[in-house]
């Protein structure tokens, strides 16, 4: 067990108009300093097929893809006791503060990327922000019981400004 403090910063800019929020950043991601950064997480994948556009492979490339639709990026942790990338492990969580993001901008709604991130969300974040996150299958490779094509699928139930 390991006391972290998170390491990426949020993304998030005025024209954000969704947040998407997962738990805290796995080993990979904190190693890479950019979000959903394990190559077996299908993160990347599911939001391009959802927007129709390719795959982005670089950190400037998922950042312009982002913004470019109106994204907002964090996680519902700001520090905790955690095993690795297990959210199963997290111990003594203290939570992100949004108010520079939904203070910035629009937010018009918030999506758990998992059960974790959203429990989380409903036990920290909920009473705060006085403000209802919808909860999304996890994109992560531990969640093994989603395909991806069903993993897209359920993510399309988000209402991005720029699709559709």
């Amino acid at each position: 067990m390991e006391h972290i403090i998170h390491p990426i910063p949020p993304l998030y800019d005025a024209q954000s108009r969704i947040l998407i929020l997962g738990s805290f950043p796995s080993v990979k991601s904190r190693e890479a300093q950019f979000f959903y950064g394990h190559p077996q997480n299908r993160f990347w994948k599911v939001l391009a097929a959802v927007l129709d556009c390719p795959v982005p492979q670089t950190i400037p490339e998922k950042q312009a893809m982002l913004h470019a639709n109106h994204i907002a990026l964090w996680d519902v942790i700001a520090s905790c006791d955690i095993e690795g990338s297990s959210d199963s492990s997290i111990k003594n969580a203290v939570p992100n503060d949004l108010t520079p993001i939904l203070t910035t901008a629009d937010i018009r709604q918030i999506y758990c990327n998992g059960a974790t991130s959203h429990r989380l969300y409903q036990k920290y974040l909920a009473p705060l922000t006085g403000r209802d996150a919808v909860k999304l299958p996890s994109t992560s490779p531990a969640n093994a019981a989603w395909q991806l094509e069903r993993l897209t699928q359920e993510w399309t139930c988000i209402n991005f400004p720029n699709v559709r």
